[in-house]
C-alpha cells in the first residue's frame, strides 16, 4: 500500500490504468534478450571442449558480458533520467544482434570475448530504459508490473540449458548465430514500444516536471537512504555471487559429481533457473501484499538450508533442492528493484541501472573469480562454499520497513 504513496505519478488517467499489453511486450522483449544473453554460459561446456579453455579464462568471457552491462547501465539510466531516448532501446538490440552473429563465426579466444562485449553493451542500453517503460506502464500496480518485467528476463536465462541441449549441442558454436533471428524479432518489438514511449513522452509530460523538481532533493540524499542502498547493494552482491557460480559451474559439478552428459546436466541447470522465474514473477505480488522488506529478508535466510546441502545430497533430491532454492532466492529479484525506486524517487533509470547492472557486474566478478577459486581448491569445494554465501540475508533485517521510508518521502 505505502509504494503507492511514495512513487511519483504520472498524468493523472495514466496512473489509473495499468498497460499490460505494453507490459507484456517489453517482458517478452526482456525474455528475447536475456535468452540472448543465455547463450554466453550455456556455450562454456563447449568452448571448454573445443578449445580448451579453462575455468579462469570462461570466467573471463563471462566478465566481458557482464561487466560492460553493469557499468554502462547506471550511466545509461542516469542519462535518460534527465533526458529520456525511447528509440535507444531497438538501437541497444542491434548491437546485440551483431555480437551473437559474431560469438557464432568466433575462432579465437579474443573473438569470443570481443562479440560478448557487443551483447553486453546493447544489455546495458536494454535494461534501464525497459525498466522505465514498466514504470511508465504499471499504472497502480508497481510490484505486479516490475515483475512481469524481470520475470521476461529471468525466463529467457532460463532458456539457456534449453539453448545448450537442443541447439548448441548438435550444431556447436555456429548454432549461437541463428540467434541473431531472435536478435532481429527483439528488435522489431522494441521499434512498437519505443513509438508508444514516444507518444507517452509527448502526451503525459509530467514525469519530465518531476525529474525537475526532484533535481536538488536528490543532491540531498539523506544518510539513512545511503546506508539503505548500501545494504541492498551487499543483498544483491550475496544473491548474485551464488547464482552465477550455479549458473557458470554447476553442469560442471553435476557432469563429474553425477556421471551425468553435458545434455542430463541442462536439465539440473533450467530447473534452478526456470524455479527462479517463477519466483521472481510471484516475488512482486507478495511485496505488495507482505511488504518489500519481508520478502527481501525471506528470499535469502529461506534460501540457506537448501543451498547449503545441495552438494552432499544425491541427484535426485539436489534437483528438488534446486528447484526450492531458485523459486525462495529469485522471489527478491524485482522487490529490490522497487525498493531502491522507492527509496529514491524520480530516479528511476539509474536506481534501475544501479540495482540490475550491480547484479551483472557482481555477476561478472563472482564468474572470474568463482572461476579461479574452483581451478584452485576444486570445483566441488567451491559448490560447497558457495552454499553459505545466502547467509548475509540477515543484513536485511537492519533495512528500514516499507512504512518507513514512505515516511522519508513525505517529509521531502
Amino acid at each position: 500500500m505505502s509504494q503507492q504513496a511514495v512513487l511519483p505519478t504520472k498524468a493523472p488517467n495514466a496512473s489509473e490504468s495499468t498497460m499490460y499489453k505494453i507490459l507484456f511486450i517489453i517482458g517478452l522483449c526482456h525474455l528475447l534478450n536475456d535468452a540472448i544473453q543465455a547463450v554466453v554460459p550455456a556455450m562454456f561446456p563447449i568452448l571448454e571442449k573445443s578449445m580448451g579453455l579453462s575455468f579462469t579464462q570462461l570466467g573471463i568471457i563471462a566478465f566481458s558480458l557482464n561487466m560492460v552491462s553493469s557499468v554502462m547501465q547506471p550511466v545509461v539510466g542516469y542519462v535518460t533520467d534527465k533526458k529520456p531516448m525511447p528509440y535507444a532501446l531497438p538501437i541497444g538490440l542491434t548491437f546485440t544482434l551483431f555480437g551473437i552473429l559474431g560469438l557464432g563465426f568466433a575462432s579465437s579466444f579474443t573473438m569470443i570475448v570481443l562479440s560478448v562485449l557487443f551483447i553486453g553493451l546493447g544489455s546495458a542500453v536494454f535494461h534501464p530504459e525497459g525498466s522505465r517503460v514498466a514504470y511508465m506502464a504499471a499504472g497502480n500496480r508497481r510490484g505486479l508490473a516490475q515483475s512481469i518485467y524481470q520475470v521476461g528476463g529471468n525466463t529467457g536465462q532460463a532458456l539457456a540449458p534449453v539453448i545448450t541441449a537442443l541447439i548448441l549441442v548438435p550444431l556447436g558454436q555456429i548454432g549461437a548465430s541463428w540467434f541473431t533471428i531472435v536478435a532481429a524479432l527483439a528488435v522489431l518489438l522494441l521499434f512498437y514500444i519505443a513509438n508508444w514511449y514516444h507518444h507517452r513522452l509527448i502526451t503525459a509530460p509530467k514525469p519530465a516536471q518531476k525529474k525537475k523538481t526532484n533535481k536538488g532533493k536528490q543532491k540531498g540524499i539523506s544518510k539513512e537512504v545511503r546506508n539503505s542502498l548500501l545494504l541492498i547493494l551487499l543483498l544483491i552482491f550475496a544473491r548474485t555471487w551464488y547464482t552465477s557460480g550455479m549458473t557458470n559451474f554447476y553442469t560442471f559439478y553435476a557432469i563429474k559429481e553425477y556421471a551425468l552428459t553435458i545434455k542430463q546436466s541442462q536439465f539440473f541447470l533450467f530447473a534452478f533457473l526456470v524455479s527462479g522465474a517463477i519466483g521472481t514473477f510471484f516475488g512482486g505480488p507478495l511485496s505488495d501484499r507482505f511488504g518489500k522488506k519481508t520478502i527481501i529478508s525471506f528470499s535469502m535466510l529461506a534460501t540457506v538450508p537448501f543451498s547449503i546441502l545441495i552438494p552432499y545430497v544425491p541427484p535426485t533430491i539436489a534437483f528438488v533442492f534446486l528447484v526450492i532454492t531458485g523459486f525462495i532466492l529469485m522471489t527478491s529479484f524485482s522487490v529490490t528493484v522497487v525498493y531502491a525506486q522507492e527509496l529514491v524517487p524520480g530516479k528511476i533509470g539509474t536506481m534501475s541501472g544501479l540495482t540490475v547492472g550491480l547484479a551483472f557486474g557482481m555477476g561478472a566478478i563472482g564468474s572470474v573469480g568463482l572461476g579461479s577459486i574452483a581451478d584452485w581448491i576444486g570445483l566441488q569445494s567451491m559448490i560447497t562454499w558457495l552454499g553459505v554465501l545466502p547467509l548475509l540475508g540477515i543484513i536485511a533485517f537492519l533495512l528500514p520497513s516499507d512504512q518507513k521510508v514512505w515516511e522519508w518521502n513525505q517529509i521531502k
